[in-house]
């Protein structure tokens, strides 16, 4: 293991856990080599092997597009476990290239370690819950990889679904769902016979094997209306509308359902559910307009008298330690938040390189902590190390101390207004969504 990833692997939960604070894992792997390439979905471009990889217990080494590695950080992702791959729009010599990096793939999974692929090869700019058709290049590094040992060390594949309520959102979910594994061993006989049909054939199944670990809208023009669904149902993995008394799994579940569900139906074609979509959408659209929200709606609903004692008491709780998060933390948050999105013109590549600049941010500009606590404050070198690694949670009640006003300021607002026009709109849309979809998803 190199040393970054070795620090990587030790640091990155802390963060993640903060950032995804309900982060589950499905069939997780519980050793650390097994010679297998595991190939995963990229739903959320960066943020995807910092989950994988910190938080399963497999040593993974990435393959990751070339343009990548320039001459600067080229060794710090060699010290990452990154290993370039080289495809048609990169020029040069590709071909030649990428055969000298299968030949290290080769290697590493001889002696036991793994790799990660992203089968789909690019993140859409939009997060959207499906799978885009996947590549051949895992099963080609495998039988490639049985071919240079002579059949005599046996290689394993196996799928990765990241599933995410909202990547890019903060305290929202995530469930890593892992495939059992397949040995491409057993298919040696048929390889050796027709090689290009075997490498499609396990293609095919290893994609079908993906789609069984995410959600997966088979047609991009309904995956909106699925979103809009489990919004209004609140049983879902939607990031600000979902019932958090259901567990991660079965609101999981429940969205791959839905999806497989409709996966089977013609919308357009279909009366009601082509009805319902567009009411959906409208709706949506209706409220957006107005500045509100499902979820606060959904409160007015519950809540007629407007109590916002919930928000009140989560702040007075949370402002000592929300004092010691600004402190700490305000100075680096802003530094890192203002680079990233002037540099970064994608959106999907912010939370995860926020995440990473952010953990070095608080790490090295709170690191004098140590040595300030220790000789001007308590002469504890253990009191001085526990306040600095706390650092990252005062971090995070400031953050909530700031949701929680907004909300509280948001709740006031639509107490004081007439929605009932709203309301009486949602109560129609539901009543017409029950009666078009099936009584297991209302």
């Amino acid at each position: 293991m190199r040393l970054i990833y070795f620090l990587l692997f030790i640091s990155l939960p802390y963060s993640l856990r903060i950032m995804y604070p309900r982060l589950r894992k499905q069939n997780s792997p519980k050793k650390c080599l097994g010679s297998t390439i595991y190939v995963s979905n990229h739903a959320a471009s960066f943020m995807d092997p910092l989950a994988v990889a910190a938080m399963r217990m497999p040593i993974v080494f990435f393959m990751t597009r070339s343009d990548v590695f320039t001459p600067i950080s080229k060794p710090l992702l060699w010290a990452c476990q990154m290993l370039p791959i080289y495809r048609q729009q990169d020029k040069d010599d590709t071909k030649g290239k990428n055969e000298a990096v299968f030949k290290t793939c080769t290697r590493i999974l001889k002696y036991g370690r793994n790799l990660l692929i992203f089968g789909e090869g690019f993140t859409d700019d939009t997060f959207i819950r499906r799978l885009k058709p996947v590549k051949k290049g895992a099963i080609r590094i495998g039988f490639m990889t049985l071919e240079d040992l002579k059949w005599k060390k046996k290689i394993y594949i196996a799928a990765v679904g990241c599933n995410y309520s909202e990547p890019n959102k903060m305290r929202s979910d995530l469930l890593i769902s892992t495939s059992d594994r397949v040995c491409l061993n057993d298919y040696r006989e048929a390889f050796e016979e027709n090689p290009n049909k075997v490498i499609n054939e396990l293609t095919k199944m290893v994609e079908k094997m993906m789609q069984e670990q995410i959600t997966h809208v088979q047609k991009k023009e309904d995956a909106p209306f699925h979103e809009n669904i489990m919004k209004l149902t609140r049983k879902g993995m939607n990031a600000e509308n979902s019932d958090r008394s259901l567990s991660l799994k079965k609101r999981w579940r429940y969205s791959q359902k839905l999806a497989n569900w409709l996966n089977t139906k013609d919308v357009e074609e279909d009366e009601k559910l082509s009805a319902v979509k567009e009411e959906a959408e409208g709706y949506f659209k209706l409220i957006k307009r107005f500045k509100l929200e499902e979820r606060l709606i959904l409160w007015k609903i519950n809540n007629p008298n407007g109590g916002r004692m919930r928000e009140i008491l989560m702040m007075v709780a949370l402002f000592p330690i929300a004092i010691l998060g600004v402190i700490h933390c305000a100075l680096p948050y802003i530094l890192v938040k203002r680079f990233v999105e002037k540099t970064f013109r994608r959106k999907v590549f912010w939370a995860s390189v926020k995440l990473i600049l952010g953990m070095l941010a608080l790490g090295i500009l709170n690191m004098p902590l140590i040595w300030i606590i220790y000789y001007f404050i308590y002469p504890s070198w253990l009191i001085a190390i526990g306040y600095y690694l706390l650092i990252g949670l005062f971090g995070l009640a400031a953050y909530l101390f700031v949701l929680n006003l907004k909300d509280f300021k948001k709740k006031g607002i639509i107490q004081k207004t007439d929605i009932s026009k709203f309301i009486a709109k949602r109560e129609v849309l539901i009543s017409n969504m029950k009666d078009a979809v099936p009584s297991e998803f209302h």
